[in-house]
């Protein structure tokens, strides 16, 4: 161990501490809006690179027709819903949201394949087509569930962190893929390397950081999703949908998660399970900010990050489990620090 060493190490960490971060705020919306834990947050990052690595090497990816059999779902459960209210705007509004834009999605994703889109027009195709897999996402799985217990969410997002990983394989396969690079730039500050996506990493962090504030403090759905958030009955006696509440949260988290994805893919291979584990890395940084903390939830990511780095260097066996190790001591102090409460007796 030296200082080159050192600093490279430590920019190492904050790269990855920076995709853990994303992560993190993502589920801490996510838990915020729904009291649901969002496991296949790491599907979202699996679903978002490997959807980008395919369209840039030409192929057609399975998750676009995803979207379409799950909107298919999500209009006949918007009809079922609505039976006894219909009417002709009702419908059609269900039906473009449901049927239309995935559809459209997936008439651009297959040309894109075929013609070999820039850059650009794969992102913002992947992104779409992750947008719409976690907003159905919520549609189907969640909103019947959303007045039971935080035990029972829990139970439905590990089922849907099973079948998101299986629907994985039969799309990509069991060989990981990488992506182009958003930026082929780099140069170097004394021993430092800095490429362009990491750069890249970076900007997007920051930038989410800022948009996700601007979103909640100047912004309408932004207070709906904080209100929904703080006392979610008070929130509908005021006149909130919890319902769009919920659908913006999943649709921003899926977002988040594909735009980790993306970053990542040009970086490293990635497989159909790897991003369970990137969640999992996202999700400790979350718990170490209580699951409410936004700031603390990113300071913490980086933290996960860093320690990541260095152990992969001092001790590259072990270093999921150092990783994983963070999570003891917190959980001890907020167990030690929370209030006594008895047991309901049966």
């Amino acid at each position: 161990m030296n200082t080159t060493i050192m600093l490279f190490l430590i920019q190492d960490g904050i790269t990855n501490g920076a995709i853990y971060a994303l992560l993190g705020l993502a589920l801490v919306l996510v838990f915020a809006v729904t009291r649901v834990i969002l496991i296949p947050q790491g599907e979202f990052v699996t679903y978002g690179a490997l959807t980008y690595a395919s369209l840039s090497s030409g192929q057609m990816p399975g998750t676009a027709r995803l979207a379409v059999a799950m909107g298919l779902v999500a209009f006949c459960l918007d009809l079922f819903a609505g039976r006894r209210s219909l009417g002709l705007r009702r419908v059609g509004r269900a039906f473009a949201v449901n049927i239309v834009l995935p559809v459209v999605v997936l008439a651009l994703a297959v040309w894109s394949a075929a013609h070999h889109a820039p850059v650009a027009v794969n992102i913002a195709l992947s992104l779409a087509i992750v947008a719409a897999i976690g907003l159905f996402l919520y549609r189907i799985a969640f909103q019947p569930l959303a007045h039971t217990s935080v035990l029972v969410l829990l139970i439905a997002s590990v089922g849907c962190h099973l079948a998101m990983q299986g629907l994985g394989l039969l799309f990509f396969g069991a060989e990981g893929q990488r992506g182009p690079a958003i930026m082929s730039t780099a140069f170097t500050a004394g021993s430092l390397r800095f490429t362009g996506q990491s750069i890249t990493v970076y900007a997007v962090t920051v930038a989410f950081i800022i948009g996700l504030w601007l979103f909640f403090g100047f912004t309408l759905y932004g207070k709906a999703l904080r209100a929904t958030a703080v006392n979610r009955l008070g929130a509908r006696l005021a006149g909130i949908r919890t319902s769009l509440s919920g659908q913006i949260a999943f649709l921003l988290a899926s977002v988040i998660g594909a735009i980790s994805g993306i970053l990542i893919v040009p970086i490293t291979t990635l497989y159909y399970d790897t991003g369970f584990l990137i969640g999992l890395k996202g999700f400790i940084a979350a718990i170490i900010g209580g699951l409410v903390s936004y700031p603390l939830t990113a300071v913490a990511a980086l933290v996960v990050g860093i320690v990541e780095a260095f152990s992969s260097f001092y001790a590259s066996n072990f270093k999921e489990v150092i990783v994983f190790t963070l999570l003891i001591p917190v959980l001890l102090l907020r167990s030690l620090a929370a209030p006594a409460v008895e047991e309901e007796k049966d």
